[in-house]
């Protein structure tokens, strides 16, 4: 017989932890495996009843220690799973079908075609309670409630209609207690898509069932070109009357080369904005609270310019107090009294990757919350005093059911990069809406083998495919797999969704009929402030969007203005784009002029829009 081989260390070790896990009851359920969320016994009984189910898919597992007072995972992402064959199938496409740029009509995001009132795409309620229920009876309760919506949600729209939507029932109850103990909701959004993060079911139940009123912060206007900015915040104000909206920035001033990001480092008390929150939150309390020590600590940061860092913390220690709690489960109702002991109790919502924590450091005037591009970052209820009159709570970030392509999800940051399975289809989504190739400069797959002189050097007259774009950035930054030295496309494709979320490679929807008026909108009375809010001059604002061959490891969007990046994040070039090039499709690209006109809310005109 011939003798076995003997075991190399690297063996022994992984039999060894295989070993330990069946122990455990945590087979393959390792914060490295990317089927983690299969995992079943090894984990606290904090999940709840979906969580054990095989089609829900568990994100962002972190290690912990059972001994441990606080689990990380307790409030992770829970999304439904996908199966093979669909991820399959789509790769396929990807591979085979040539892009198309679609219309501009196409590229206008309607928010009835995102929540259809039809649909039933709410979001879970508490249950009604009492204070003689015992705790744990509280808790079934809530979770056959949690079950029934799931059941609803699920039996009123077909299979893979739904967005990827939060399954933890433990987040849902950090946002009921957030939405019970504050006053004012600030509804934060990314102006690029703020319709997907903004569910009308929400809005009119804290409007009408709670009686409190909701200020949308449009975040991160830094990305957005200005016209576009004012048309969104028109349109949100036609759709809801009552709805007060604020810009809001935690980067400003031109962003267009990589030397100006090297010499800029973000500064959170110049932030855009927090002057904005404070007229609005001055309106809603109406004199109820005094709110002049906020105005105080704002003109007290705007001449902390000369400070070093460590000065200007001491004076932010002196009016912030700040603690952490993780009882989302608390047995109280909610408040009947809005500003109780005359403190403003301001709830931060929102989807994950909108850059709630960024806000929260910006009215804070220094870091008090970590920030990342992770979706799920914030783990748990925050709350921090940012004067004695004015609280400030942060809710983990929670994915709301929609009708919204999933595609779409990923290119905003909803999901995890790390964790998509297929992202060539979100880069093909990505492509057939900007002008890929004038901004990441990449040559076609089938014309890189040719010699130099041979190669084609006119506009790209070859159909592209999304693996095609993939193929050609992995060329040009030199990805490549380790055994075969072939491109590595899946990293290229990981990379350039990074470009995306980060809003380098920036995809900007559009507002029903801002095709047709989109010469009100360049021509508005009100794009001299938007873009002064932005820290630029209206020169500047034409090459706003450009940003993809820029240092990242340089870059400070507002979604993650610091340490916080991911071991594949691009290390990009420093080309700028050239408005002039051809688009990826055989097109020029159009410039837009730009000049100052008259104010008026077309979509209060237009009660339907027609524009064909």
């Amino acid at each position: 017989m011939p003798r076995k081989k003997p075991f190399s260390n690297k063996q022994k070790k992984k039999q060894m932890q295989i070993k330990r896990e069946r122990k455990k009851g945590d087979t393959g359920s390792g914060p490295s495996s990317r089927n983690a969320s299969a995992e079943r016994g090894g984990e606290r009984q904090s999940d709840t009843s979906d969580s054990e189910t095989s089609d829900v898919r568990r994100i962002n597992q972190q290690p912990f220690s059972k001994d441990g007072r606080y689990d990380p995972n307790r409030f992770r992402l829970h999304f439904e799973r996908e199966s093979k064959e669909e991820v399959e199938k789509r790769k396929k496409t990807a591979r085979e079908k040539p892009l198309q740029q679609v219309s501009e009509k196409e590229l206008e995001l309607n928010i009835e075609d995102i929540y259809p009132k039809d649909k039933g795409l709410g979001f879970p309620r508490r249950p009604p309670w009492n204070y003689g229920m015992a705790r744990e009876d509280l808790l079934k309760k809530e979770e056959k409630s949690f079950r029934l919506y799931l059941d609803d949600l699920l039996s009123r729209n077909p299979l893979g209609s739904l967005s990827h939507f939060e399954h933890n029932l433990e987040t849902w109850r950090q946002l009921w207690r957030v939405l019970e103990m504050s006053d004012v909701i600030l509804l934060i959004v990314d102006i690029r898509h703020p319709v997907l993060q903004f569910p009308p079911d929400l809005y009119h139940y804290i409007t009408g069932d709670l009686k409190k009123q909701v200020i949308v912060v449009l975040n991160k206007i830094d990305l957005c070109p200005a016209p576009l900015i004012i048309a969104w915040k028109h349109y949100m104000v036609s759709q809801f009357p009552d709805l007060h909206t604020v810009c809001f920035t935690s980067q400003r001033g031109p962003t267009n080369t990589a030397s100006q990001k090297k010499k800029r480092k973000l500064d959170w008390s110049h932030a855009a904005g927090p002057v904005e929150v404070l007229k609005a939150c001055q309106l809603l309390t109406a004199g109820n609270v005094d709110l002049s020590s906020w105005e105080q600590k704002i003109h007290r940061d705007a001449s902390a310019v000369g400070l070093d860092e460590d000065s200007a913390d001491e004076a932010a220690e002196s009016v912030l107090m700040e603690y952490q709690s993780d009882s989302a489960m608390e047995m109280s109702a909610p408040s009947e009294e809005l500003y109780k002991n005359g403190i403003l109790t301001l709830g931060c919502i929102g989807f994950p990757n909108v850059g709630k924590s960024s806000v929260i450091n910006s009215l804070v005037g220094r870091k008090v919350v970590s920030v990342s591009r992770t979706p799920g970052h914030t783990k748990y209820f925050q709350t921090y005093y940012l004067t004695p009159t004015v609280k400030l709570c942060d809710c983990p970030g929670l994915v709301f059911p929609s009708r919204v392509v999933k595609q779409l999800q990923i290119l905003a940051g909803i999901y995890p990069v790390a964790q998509v399975q297929e992202p060539y289809s979100s880069i093909g989504y990505l492509c057939e809406r900007t002008n890929f190739l004038s901004v990441l400069k990449i040559r076609h797959p089938s014309l890189q083998d040719l010699p130099p002189h041979q190669r084609f050097e006119g506009p790209e007259t070859l159909s592209w495919t999304a693996w095609d774009v993939c193929e050609g950035w992995a060329e040009k930054k030199g990805y490549k797999t380790a055994k075969a030295a072939r491109n590595d496309v899946y990293r290229a494709a990981n990379a350039l969704l990074r470009l995306a979320v980060d809003g380098r490679l920036c995809l900007c929807l559009r507002p029903p009929g801002y095709s047709c008026l989109r010469e009100h909108w360049e021509t508005h009375t009100d794009l001299q402030d938007v873009v002064a809010l932005q820290g630029r001059t209206t020169d500047e604002e034409e090459g706003a969007g450009d940003r993809a061959d820029e240092e990242e490891e340089d870059d400070e969007s507002s979604s993650e203005p610091e340490e916080e990046r991911d071991r594949d994040a691009d290390d990009d070039d420093d080309d700028d784009g050239d408005d002039d090039k051809d688009d990826g499709f055989g097109r020029p690209t159009r410039k837009d002029s730009k000049t100052f006109g008259n104010a008026v809310n077309m979509f209060n005109i237009l009660s339907t829009i027609e524009c064909e």
